[in-house]
């Protein structure tokens, strides 16, 4: 058994449209080898941070990420006997691990899927655009221009006649 502790930049589009961790930035890898006797069992944690946009407002979110590596390298044709997923299986490439797949693999799925700012972001106005956060009390006249004849003919609205006293 072996335990790994490094730093290395992380690969090219490590994550989704919406939140990754940037090419280049660093990646922590803290893995154990062990060796076995179909290969090297991988297994331990992955930590980066992530960074991208809010879904609801669009302002940039940053967020640390630690992900669970575990992954079976066989050596070429020693597999396990019986194996219906011999296509999952990764190979040793003479004597050397690639762990890029692993790391991709275990990385992307721990990233939130609708990343936000924080839990109670209200996001855009949809009519306007203007982010909510900024202005709580933000509204717009929802009269519709189409029925304002209508309104006519139904006469004043009782709510706007003064208060009478008897």
């Amino acid at each position: 058994m072996r335990k790994v502790v490094r730093e290395i930049p992380a690969p090219p589009d490590l994550g989704t449209e919406v939140i990754g961790i940037p090419e280049g930035s660093d990646l922590q890898l803290d893995l154990r080898l062990e060796a076995v006797m179909e290969g090297v069992l991988v297994s331990g944690t992955v930590r980066g941070r992530a960074t991208g946009e809010c879904v609801r407002c669009l302002d940039d979110v940053e967020q640390d990420v630690v992900a669970q590596v575990q992954e079976l390298y066989v050596y070429p044709g020693r597999g396990p006997a019986g194996d219906d997923d011999e296509d999952d299986l990764r190979e040793l490439q003479d004597e050397l691990i690639d762990l890029e797949p692993a790391v991709r693999d275990a990385v992307v799925p721990a990233l939130p899927f609708q990343p936000v700012c924080s839990p109670d972001c209200p996001g855009l106005c949809s009519e306007c655009g203007q982010r909510l956060a900024d202005d709580p009390g933000h509204t717009h006249d929802r009269s519709d221009p189409r029925w304002a004849a209508l309104a006519n003919l139904a006469g004043p609205d009782p709510a706007d006649a003064p208060e009478q006293h008897r």
